[in-house]
């Protein structure tokens, strides 16, 4: 170290003008650095050489290297690796100065760009807030002419024509007794609102079975109850989720309320010209002190809904604007109260959805309570009929509440069915006095016209089939019969038989198949394997949970060993490869559309006990514990020994 010190100091003073040289290249070198500092800033110099590998040779207190680091933030490219030498330093430098003169010349003739534009804007934009005051300002001394005079006399006297009401507003219920098959909904409806201390509420239920009137109605209970909080005024505010819209910049927000802006979105002109924003309240705020009722709440858009629970739990509505400055003297009160205290959204919120529970907001479940309105029955679309055929005081054949039942399960869809043989039979008696009777003929030809197609397709009868057993399923809060068969034929040769079933029907419907083998085998020795076995489910349709394996089960057991099954009993529910009844899903609506088609008896899990109805009527349910139990209810006199054929 010594010897290289000794020779390092004798080699600069024996070429001193090498070192003067090295040290006056050192110089210009640190006055690039900082041309470049000045030119992005210390800060954005680090990030760059951080970025382009020359932070390490920017810091290094060799020249070589220095430079190599200025060469890669001048020229952007950090493929440059080799050092220079110290000949090559001086030209180098020399084009660094260029590009480096070049950046600064370009930054300068885009600051000077930049600020010309920046001035031009703001001279265009003190112009058009000039000339909207100008507008805002031009006032007129009278601002009818003939024109809007005449336009004035045409709208009044459009005014002064009405027609009568239509037919579902005259039939719709007016009373609770009115909304038929509901008992139990209406119950927990009014138990809930007619309180001092009302919930909010959620509605399930198929579409047309009286969710929106019995809303409506129980409002209007809940104001005669005693201790009621709701005032005789109490409003009920009705929106459809399916059409609100709303902007995300809050432009407009029809539920919850918006903020006009004096200048870009038209404020009242006596705010506009001290450019004070204007609140428009919302649908939350009208229905404040009653009840805000939302159909199809599942279909509103999730931000909106996020934004409607906010207000669920403020109770206010607060607004925002960057023109609302609270020291303005010329403020009025009334905006001044509303951006710094918010708008009163006290109310108690109905939503009503077609959907199923899983798929409405998880937040706004958890702060509502749940009534589930049930399908109706073809007892109660009759009794429906019947009622608006005295609403509209024409007598109507004996069969026709019937043949309309056969046709919907809707009420409101009866209703309308029933609307149109009236004008049907209004039309055919026009030479007459009035309307004759509504026939059956005027129904059938208002279904053929509407290309209506029976609602329930599967009908229960006394006989017996062998390889034929319905089974119960359910979409939404419909249930349905489904049509299970099976057709068995020996095997050409013994265990190569082959089972084919629906590839519609889905993955687990398959699954149960395989169960249904297993559990026939174990208890009656079959093997499917000796059997070409075909299973279908008629119609084609899709089964998505494992609640049709206790049928398939039957069927097959059917099919394979002769024995026939009653065509008036339904089977639902999940079976084990240990010949358990499982639960299952949906018992009450496929209890309702089992009643709808007729059938007498149902089987149905034990576990499912506490989900069937006490005041069930017309149909009896048998709960199983295992596929012994389900044999010997539809094969009677059979008993485990004699399985085994």
């Amino acid at each position: 170290m010594k010897m290289f010190l000794e020779k390092f100091v004798g080699s600069a003073w024996s070429n001193p003008g090498k070192f003067k040289e090295q040290d006056q290249l050192r110089r210009q070198v640190n006055a690039l650095y900082g041309l470049l500092a000045g030119l992005y800033g210390s800060d954005k110099l680090v990030l760059k050489a951080g970025k382009l590998e020359a932070l390490r040779l920017m810091r290094s207190d060799r020249l070589d290297e220095k430079v190599l680091a200025l060469q890669r933030l001048v020229f952007e490219d950090p493929t440059y690796d080799t050092l220079p030498t110290t000949e090559d330093i001086p030209g180098i430098l020399v084009e660094l100065e260029e590009e480096i003169a070049d950046n600064i010349a370009r930054r300068t003739v885009e600051e000077q760009m930049e600020k010309r534009i920046s001035e031009k804007l703001q001279q265009r934009h003190e112009d058009y807030v000039r000339e909207i005051k100008m507008q805002v300002l031009k006032e007129n001394a009278s601002p009818e002419n003939a024109q809007t005079l005449k336009k004035l006399a045409l709208l009044e006297k459009l005014e002064q024509k009405k027609l009568e009401t239509s037919a579902m507003e005259f039939l719709r219920p007016a009373s609770f007794s009115e909304i038929v098959g509901q008992d139990r909904a209406i119950k927990a409806l009014l138990t809930k609102l007619a309180s001092p201390y009302p919930q909010h509420i959620i509605l399930y239920g198929p579409p047309g079975v009286g969710k929106t009137t019995a809303a409506r109605l129980a409002l209007e209970a809940a104001k005669n109850a005693l201790n009621s909080p709701f005032a005789r005024d109490a409003s009920f505010v009705e929106i459809n989720g399916t059409t609100l819209r709303w902007d995300p910049r809050e432009v407009t927000n029809p539920l919850l309320g918006s903020v006009h802006d004096p200048i870009y979105q038209g404020a009242k002109r006596d705010l506009a010209d001290s450019g004070i924003p204007e609140p428009k309240l919302g649908l939350v705020t009208d229905a404040h002190g009653g009840v805000l009722f939302i159909d199809e709440i599942g279909e509103m858009d999730p931000i909106l809904q996020s934004k409607l629970l906010k207000v669920l739990e403020d109770k206010r509505v607060f607004f925002d604007s960057s023109y609302y400055d609270p020291h303005e003297p010329n403020v009025p009160k009334y905006i001044k109260k509303i951006f710094e205290e918010g708008a009163p959204a006290d109310f108690i919120l109905i939503g009503a959805t077609t959907r199923e529970p899983d798929e409405i907001n998880p937040a706004i479940r958890s702060r509502c309570a749940e009534i589930f309105f049930e399908p109706l029955t073809p007892k109660a679309v009759q009794e429906i009929v019947s009622t608006a055929a005295s609403k509209l005081n024409v007598a109507i054949d004996g069969a026709v509440p019937e043949i309309i039942s056969e046709y919907t399960i809707e009420g409101r869809k009866s209703v309308n069915i029933l609307a149109d043989a009236y004008g049907l039979s209004c039309y055919q008696g026009e030479k007459g006095e009035g309307p004759g009777k509504i026939t059956v003929e005027d129904v059938l030809e208002v279904v053929q016209v509407s290309r209506l197609s029976p609602y329930v397709v599967s009908k229960a009868s006394p006989e017996r089939e062998v390889g034929k057993v319905f089974g119960l399923g359910v979409l939404g809060f419909l249930g349905s019969v489904l049509e299970i068969e099976a057709v068995a034929f020996p095997a050409r040769s013994a265990g190569q038989g082959s089972i084919r079933f629906n590839d519609t029907a889905g993955s687990m419907a398959k699954d149960s198949v395989f169960n249904a083998a297993s559990v026939l085998r174990k208890l009656a020795g079959e093997d499917l394997t000796n059997y070409d076995l075909h299973i279908n489910i008629v119609g084609g349709g899709r089964i998505d949970g494992p609640s049709a394996g206790l049928a398939i089960f039957l069927a097959v057991m059917s099919a394979i060993q002769g024995r026939p099954i009653s065509q008036d009993i339904a089977v639902t529910g999940e079976v084990s490869i240990q010949g358990k009844v499982r639960a299952v899903g949906g018992i009450l609506e496929k209890l309702y559309g089992a009643r709808q088609a007729g059938i007498k008896t149902v089987l149905a899990p034990a576990e499912n006990e506490k989900d069937i109805p006490p005041d069930l009527k017309g149909i009896r349910v048998i709960p199983v514990r295992a596929v012994e139990d389900a044999v010997s209810c539809v094969f009677p006199g059979t008993d485990l020994e004699s399985l085994v054929s």
